[in-house]
């Protein structure tokens, strides 16, 4: 079993407050090893070796909780792993009414450009989606050619 499998297992089994189970509305888990240096992993082959993740939660019961409450409720219930070789975690823990104020809902996926953006870029309404050299999303307006 991988190593995010196994926290999205923990979380959303035995995420607890005083001995009461958090119902999480939402759980995602993101490997973010191979954007850091460090040990390949033997099964995989990747750098990072499944050290740093990413963990987005949320659940109304946060609505009574300190975000130091919210990660430490997150870090107790993840020390095995922490145990076992995992290195960093960024934890980004809302309630209800904080989620739906930032995104409204679970955010949207970038849309998909598809193999032959460079063919197709020209032939878009006017305006397309394009990956600036950071990865985020950003509009772009086909450039005529002369």
């Amino acid at each position: 079993m991988s190593r995010v499998s196994r926290i999205e297992a923990l979380l959303g089994e035995n995420l607890q407050i005083e001995e009461a189970n958090i119902e999480l509305l939402h759980l995602e888990v993101v490997d973010e090893s191979a954007n850091h240096s460090g040990p390949v992993d033997a099964q995989s082959g990747s750098a990072g070796a499944q050290t740093h993740f990413k963990v987005v939660l949320v659940a109304q019961k946060f609505n009574d909780m300190t975000r130091i409450d919210r990660h430490r409720s997150v870090n107790l219930c993840l020390q095995r792993e922490f145990d076992s070789g995992m290195h960093a975690l960024a934890i980004h823990a809302y309630d209800e009414q904080q989620w739906q104020s930032r995104f409204g809902t679970a955010p949207m996926s970038p849309p998909c450009l598809g193999k032959s953006l460079g063919k197709s870029l020209g032939k878009s309404l006017g305006k397309s989606l394009t990956k600036n050299l950071r990865g985020s999303v950003v509009n772009s307006v086909p450039v005529p050619k002369p």
